[in-house]
């Protein structure tokens, strides 16, 4: 006679997370198995997941870490989950986003479904014509100094669902593995390329920042995609001054501005005259700054407006 399972976690659940994965498809993790070989074997892969998920003995393995160029000479590290862990960090993500997702900010657009990259820039770009300053955000190497305590108490704050507490915790600490084959353990962060990765960025910073910009500084609009902010001032005092005011509150939570790439900028237009220092950002594949325009008059004018970098297009 067999003994009940500690945990509830439907067959059904581990299907549609499956089709998800494959779905969206991906490079093999550190066991080298691709989605079609995973696919070979698939009722006994899928069950055998299921099975250690329902009885607590899912552990997740070590991360395959690559790195992957950046436009500015940089490097990203990107982590690659294998295929059978992607699946159970989908399981986990099905069951808590929805609780999630209803609570998050109108502002906060990126990886959340129904909005999108392009629609924050529309909003950016509506704003930048009633305010004359923009504070442009960079969070030091964001997903890489997530503090795993915090994230696991905003997790418990929308469920008490031990598995996905447990699997969760699990997997924020799994080590990365670099090529060679050498494992890093992990106490802070959460890998770029997981599955559940950007919902608990979007978690943590609904707590870190947009839960506390709409408490304290209702009137002082931003727009957020993942960790890229832009926030929206009426003069250049008082974007020095919500600067310091993030800063402080970031700092609190263990993430850190970084000092060259975030910066003041002035919208300038044909009715803003004024000459800065900086008088353009980029923003999700797009630069904001003054250009020429011409209406249906023919009449010449300045507007501050985005459009997109040529990077961003070949891209």
């Amino acid at each position: 006679m067999s003994k009940a399972k500690p945990f509830s976690i439907s067959k059904q659940l581990v299907w549609e997370a499956f089709k998800r994965v494959k779905a969206n498809g991906g490079a093999a993790g550190v066991d080298k198995e691709s989605i079609a070989e995973f696919e070979g074997d698939l009722k006994n892969n899928l069950y055998k997941l299921w099975n250690r998920m329902s009885s607590g003995s899912y552990f997740p393995p070590p991360v395959r870490m690559v790195e992957i160029p950046k436009d500015n000479g940089g490097i990203r590290p990107l982590g690659i989950p294998t295929v059978g862990d992607r699946i159970a960090q989908t399981v986990a993500k099905l069951y808590l986003e929805p609780e999630v997702e209803p609570q998050f900010h109108p502002d906060s657009y990126g990886y959340r479904p129904g909005k999108s990259a392009l629609d924050a820039v529309g909003v950016a770009r509506q704003r930048c014509w009633s305010h004359d300053w923009v504070l442009d955000l960079d969070i030091k190497g964001f997903f890489d100094n997530l503090d795993h305590k915090r994230m696991i108490q905003a997790v418990r704050k929308h469920t008490d669902c031990k598995w996905v507490l447990l699997y969760i915790e699990r997997g924020l600490k799994v080590p990365v593995q670099l090529e060679d084959g050498t494992q890093l353990p992990r106490d802070k962060g959460t890998p770029q390329g997981g599955v559940v990765s950007p919902m608990l960025a979007n978690l943590f910073l609904h707590y870190a920042f947009d839960e506390w910009m709409s408490n304290g500084f209702e009137r002082i609009p931003f727009e957020r995609y993942a960790d890229d902010i832009v926030v929206h001032c009426f003069s250049e005092k008082q974007a020095k001054w919500i600067k310091a005011m993030i800063e402080q509150r970031l700092l609190q939570w263990g993430l850190e501005l970084h000092p060259e790439k975030t910066k003041i900028v002035y919208c300038k237009d044909d009715n803003r005259q004024q000459s800065y220092s900086t008088e353009a950002f980029d923003f999700l594949g797009y630069t904001f700054r003054f250009r020429g325009s011409k209406n249906r008059q023919g009449v010449f004018f300045v507007i501050f407006t985005p459009a997109l970098i040529i990077k961003a297009i070949l891209r």
